[in-house]
């Protein structure tokens, strides 16, 4: 499993989700304690949106907690909406292009969770992903690949409906030819305007996620766990739901990905 915080509000310099809170994404790279891996050394990324429409991306293959870079970057730039990933990988090897976030055109998107059996479908998961978005597919992940389907799903017009397309199209991959757990899933995704969230899972053991408003920054951030033991507003997301955070507005629906079957 991996760890990830997403932010939206406010511009803010990224250290201060990504390294500055106690614990910091960066800490909780060498210290998670909502997961059943501690340690989440095989990459990491941000992806940060500024005055253009396509999102800044940086990701590399060293443990977050190790790289110079990082920490320069961090402290020196301010965005109103970002995402950042620690990577924990579940069986693709550890290379940047598997590093999260993904990002094509102005979408990002990032995963925490797993597809039941993967390795023994991959195949038929890229069949989904449509012909002009298939150049983009640049790593083996399960990740980038529901990413890609999503896009293709219509993620521009329908983000809810687009994910739980997709979602549905992978959990039906997994239920026929992998392996249980078929689906844990929280995601972040973004279009540069407004953050989406995903907390879902075909069992009861969805992946954590939690979000707070916080006043004195004008913003909300989304995080696998929280940032600060002593903050007692973190929220947690319902098993099942998908969220939009727009500003200080957040709406929360039920997400269930479409029945596949019963459509055709």
């Amino acid at each position: 499993m991996c760890r990830w915080a997403a932010y939206i509000g406010r511009p803010i310099y990224l250290e201060d989700i990504v390294s500055r809170p106690g614990h910091s994404l960066v800490r909780q790279s060498h210290g998670a304690t909502r997961c059943h891996t501690a340690v989440n050394a095989d990459g990491f990324g941000i992806a940060w949106y500024g005055d253009r429409d396509e999102p800044g991306l940086y990701r590399d293959v060293m443990p977050a907690w190790s790289d110079p870079n990082l920490r320069s970057l961090t402290a020196t730039v301010r965005s109103p909406l970002f995402m950042a990933h620690v990577r924990a990988s579940t069986g693709t090897a550890t290379s940047r292009n598997n590093c999260h976030p993904f990002a094509v055109g102005r979408w990002s998107f990032m995963h925490n969770g797993q597809f039941g059996g993967y390795d023994g479908w991959r195949r038929s998961a890229e069949v989904l992903i449509s012909d002009d978005l298939y150049p983009h597919r640049k790593g083996a992940t399960d990740s980038e690949a529901l990413f890609l389907v999503a896009l293709g799903e219509g993620l521009d017009a329908d983000p809810a409906g687009a994910l739980a397309r997709a979602t549905a199209r992978f959990q039906a991959l997994a239920v026929a030819r992998g392996t249980a757990p078929h689906v844990r899933l929280t995601c972040a995704f973004s279009d540069g305007r407004r953050l989406y969230a995903v907390r879902y899972a075909s069992d009861d053991q969805a992946p954590s996620l939690y979000h707070r408003w916080s006043d004195s920054r004008q913003g909300c951030a989304v995080v696998s766990e929280p940032l600060e033991g002593d903050q007692a507003d973190w929220l947690e997301v319902p098993q099942g739901s998908f969220c939009v955070f727009d500003g200080a507005g957040v709406t929360i629906a039920p997400f269930v990905p479409a029945d596949l079957r019963a459509a055709a």
